[in-house]
């Protein structure tokens, strides 16, 4: 599905008003602001929205990972910061997903 303009702005809106509740020591994961934002399929929109928006640096987006916890490649920096905040990492590089998730409950 395509997204119209007057969406793509209000997704950006949405991506960074996300990002900007992630607590420090937590992340989550492209996709699943994606699925927050009702639009699921585009978490490749995620990053690219963190990675293009002027601004976007104001809210902590490394504590965003893909599926498996990997951090984004070329951003040397995003691990340091992780673990300035108390983010654990696995012998293979990725965040420990199952300590440091972020998902809240909306009831």
């Amino acid at each position: 599905m395509r997204i119209r303009p007057e969406e793509a702005r209000q997704f950006r809106e949405d991506v960074l008003n996300i990002v900007a509740q992630i607590p420090r020591g937590k992340v989550t994961t492209y996709g699943y602001i994606a699925l927050l934002t009702g639009w699921p399929d585009h978490a490749r929109m995620v990053g690219r929205t963190l990675h293009y928006t002027p601004g976007a640096e104001q809210v902590p987006c490394h504590r965003v990972v893909n599926a498996v916890g990997r951090t984004a490649p070329g951003w040397a920096q995003q691990r340091e910061l992780l673990e300035r905040e108390g983010v654990t990492f696995k012998a293979n590089g990725r965040v420990d997903m199952d300590k440091h998730r972020w998902e809240p409950s909306f009831e």
